[in-house]
């Protein structure tokens, strides 16, 4: 059958019970085609293309049937559309002889081969049939208000006839579902038609003697669905068994979608075993906290899968003292699916263009097949994990397309997310050739949290490229964030969003530090002797500490420039200070960082060589991991932390050090890149501009001349906020907010 349907009040309209399984029997069954037949223009159609929850259509006949273009590419089918274009006579000389008529106003939404009006059926005068006359086209009233002006024997109707033709479909194939008078030429032709529930009396009234046209009881999807059962569309076997539940409810009230799992894998004499992270972070236990009291969970995450070593494991217990009723839900993926899907596409794709390196990125098709094929495996385990009415928490844009799915496959789970990456401006994510798929995936959350209020604003900028959004609640940023005081703040955030009759919270949650894990490495007693060789050996010298991977979103570049600078413009500062930078190799896979390597290999060699002197080196360079107890000890000695990476979603490093500091009441400056999230939550820190190599250089002077008492002053500021703020605190009122959130439902309403 190939359903032919108009969108307000029909397809997009009924309970939403209803529209979920239609949807569902749509999208599940291959030998429906679907037609979009609508009043609306075609750029008020492409919103509804990315909302994942809507079955694309095949084609889409919009602007009353002045426009006919194909679902997936836009494209006129220009067999059906040609003969429209040579009928209409131009917008703007007709537009001219409408404005003498003062009761008919000229609606504000997009058109195209038609005008479009609104106006009283009293000022329908044979004035108005004159202009129609006049430029030989079709004149149609509908619904009390709608005044269109069409190309002469050009309807829903015509067009849909003719694109019937085209394509060689029977007419007796084809099903047409509406609600306003505007519809009427659809139910003239020879298709089976049905009048859903509450549609227009005019319409009801005309087409109340036809066989062929049912009237249902149940509105928008409901009588679409009564109609296939009325007609037998689908024949013995019955909508009932089309739309058949495709996965069974879990046991799981809790739900965390994380791209890695809570312990490592490793194989040792052919056997898969597992032991805790060896860098391990304070979100992982924190996230594995939720679960403590006993409840019901699950954690869903990728492994690789060999067949050379057996059967692949799909559960596996976490820790069965701590969380008796917490599982890791392994989804099976090879290592070229990880390669490609993490270490490539993720990468090379996602990661520059989210930090705002847009011209580094690489767009694949096949590796965003490889994207969406990992996405949708996701997805199906955690629809198989989740109880009735769960909470799923998912995590970062590696995951990204699994909302979509999950929404279609369990539309009875309240959906979080939190973008842990920066999420950048418009102009800058619209570069993606899948923005329109993200947006609409995310659009299917109830809650979404990203770590600062810019760049959730700048989600919902987004979102109004792809949406019609309705800011439904903003809210002030202070004093929890800065306003005017750096690059990323924000006086005022949005706060609740609705976009296609579905209500989506948003939110500002900074990640925090577990305080405990760099209590405990103070006071091991070989950190307390590292710090103690450390301070005899930095004996009139001065301490200058960076430490970040190996990226070039981190300016590694433009620090050690900006160092150089600072040794040559302040020479009494050569033997006094040394720049400790410890670089975290990326893996051997991500060969775009090669370059960036021995670039920065270069120029450690050339600052050394330009400034060293006997038992002075300016900078020691460190190209490799080092335990996060050791750097705690460095963290302490430091007299000047120098963060300044071009762009980060938060950064981490800048609390860790914030956090020794006040713990060992010490007096260190924190220079920090205006261009981190952290800049708009930590008060105290020297903030610079990355990209400006002078205030770079003016930065880290400041910070290294500065009184002690006013170092002493800010960090007390900072201080107390990374306390306070901490991991339990960021997991904690996610959760809240999460829980507040009404369930957005399985699909749209628009009236």
């Amino acid at each position: 059958m190939l359903l032919a349907t108009d969108l307000d009040g029909t397809f997009l309209g009924g309970d939403a019970e209803s529209r979920h399984q239609l949807y569902q029997l749509i999208a599940s069954h291959p030998d429906i085609r679907l037609v979009f037949v609508t009043g609306r223009g075609l750029e008020s159609v492409m919103p509804l293309l990315s909302d994942p929850a809507i079955p694309q259509p095949e084609f889409i006949i919009s602007d009353v049937g002045a426009t006919v273009v194909h679902g997936d590419t836009l494209q006129p089918v220009m067999e059906v559309q040609s003969p429209i274009e040579h009928r209409w006579p131009g917008e703007y000389r007709l537009v001219e002889a409408m404005a003498v008529f003062p009761g008919i106003v000229r609606q504000d939404v997009p058109q195209e081969r038609r005008c479009s009006f609104f106006c009283d059926e009293s000022a329908l005068t044979p004035e108005v049939q004159q202009v129609a006359q006049t430029f030989a086209v079709d004149m149609l009233y509908s619904a009390g208000q709608y005044l269109d002006f069409l190309p002469a024997g050009v309807n829903k109707g015509s067009t849909l006839t003719a694109l019937m033709k085209h394509l060689g479909v029977a007419d007796d194939e084809v099903l047409v579902a509406g609600d306003t008078l505007n519809d009427l030429s659809m139910y003239e032709q020879n298709f089976v038609g049905v009048c859903v529930g509450q549609s227009e009396p005019a319409l009801l009234a005309q087409t109340e003697n036809r066989a062929t046209v049912l009237h249902a009881q149940a509105a928008g999807c409901g009588g679409i669905l009564e109609a296939i059962s009325h007609f037998g569309f689908l024949g013995e076997a019955g909508i009932d068994n089309e739309t058949a539940l495709q996965h069974e409810l879990g046991k799981s009230d809790l739900v965390m979608v994380y791209h890695r799992l809570p312990y490592e894998e490793y194989y040792d004499q052919g056997k898969i075993k597992r032991r805790n992270p060896t860098s391990p972070n304070g979100i992982l236990p924190t996230l594995m906290s939720f679960f403590a009291d006993g409840k019901k969970g699950s954690w869903v995450a990728w492994s690789v899968h060999d067949p050379k070593y057996g059967e692949f494991e799909t559960h596996t217990s976490i820790d069965r003292e701590k969380y008796p009723n917490l599982v890791a839900a392994r989804v099976a993926l090879s290592k070229k699916d990880v390669d490609i899907f993490y270490k490539k596409f993720s990468k090379e794709a996602f990661w520059p263009t989210l930090h705002t390196f847009w011209e580094r990125a690489s767009f694949r098709e096949d590796h965003w097949q490889v994207f969406l094929k990992v996405n949708r495996l996701f997805a199906e385990r955690t629809a198989e994990e989740a109880a009735e009415g769960a909470t799923v928490w998912i995590h970062d844009y590696n995951l990204w397309m699994v909302p979509a799915y999950l929404r279609e496959m369990r539309p009875d789970v309240k959906i979080a997310f939190f973008h842990h990456t920066y999420f950048p401006s418009a102009d800058v994510f619209n570069v993606l050739p899948w923005r329109r798929d993200i947006v609409g995936s995310l659009l299917q959350c109830d809650y979404i949290g990203f770590h600062i209020p810019r760049q959730s604003e700048n989600f919902v900028d987004v979102a109004r490229g792809v949406a019609p959004v309705t800011v439904k609640e903003k809210q002030s940023c202070a004093p929890r964030f800065l306003t005017y005081g750096c690059a990323v703040g924000l006086d005022e955030m949005t706060s609740e969003i609705e976009v296609h009759g579905r209500t989506i919270r948003l939110g500002a949650h900074p990640v925090g530090l577990d305080m405990g894990r760099i209590e405990n490495a103070l006071e091991s007693d070989e950190i307390r002797q590292l710090m103690t060789e450390l301070r005899q050996d930095l004996q009139g010298v001065k301490l200058i500490m960076s430490v970040e991977r190996l990226d070039y979103t981190k300016g590694i570049l433009q620090k050690l420039e900006a160092y150089e600078r600072l040794l040559q413009e302040y020479p009494e500062l050569v033997g006094k200070v040394t720049l400790v930078t410890v670089c975290v190799p990326a893996a051997r896979e991500m060969t775009v960082y090669n370059r960036l390597q021995n670039q920065i290999e270069q120029a450690v060699g050339r600052i050394n060589g330009r400034f060293a002197t006997l038992g002075w080196t300016p900078v020691q360079f460190f190209f490799r991991a080092v335990p996060f107890e050791r750097l705690v000890a460095y963290y302490a000695m430091a007299d000047v932390m120098w963060i300044t990476p071009l762009r980060d979603g938060l950064n981490l490093v800048a609390k860790e050090y914030v956090a020794t500091q006040g713990l060992t009441s010490g007096s260190g400056v924190l220079v920090l890149s205006e261009f981190t999230g952290a800049a708009a939550e930590l008060r105290g820190a020297v903030l610079a501009n990355p990209h400006d190599p002078h205030e770079l250089m003016v930065s880290c002077h400041q910070a290294l001349t500065m009184h002690k008492s006013e170092a002493r002053a800010r960090l007390r500021e900072g201080y107390d906020i990374v306390r306070h703020y901490d991991i339990a605190h960021w997991g904690s009122s996610f959760l809240q907010e999460v829980q507040a959130a009404e369930r957005c439902g399985p699909a749209l309403q628009v009236a």
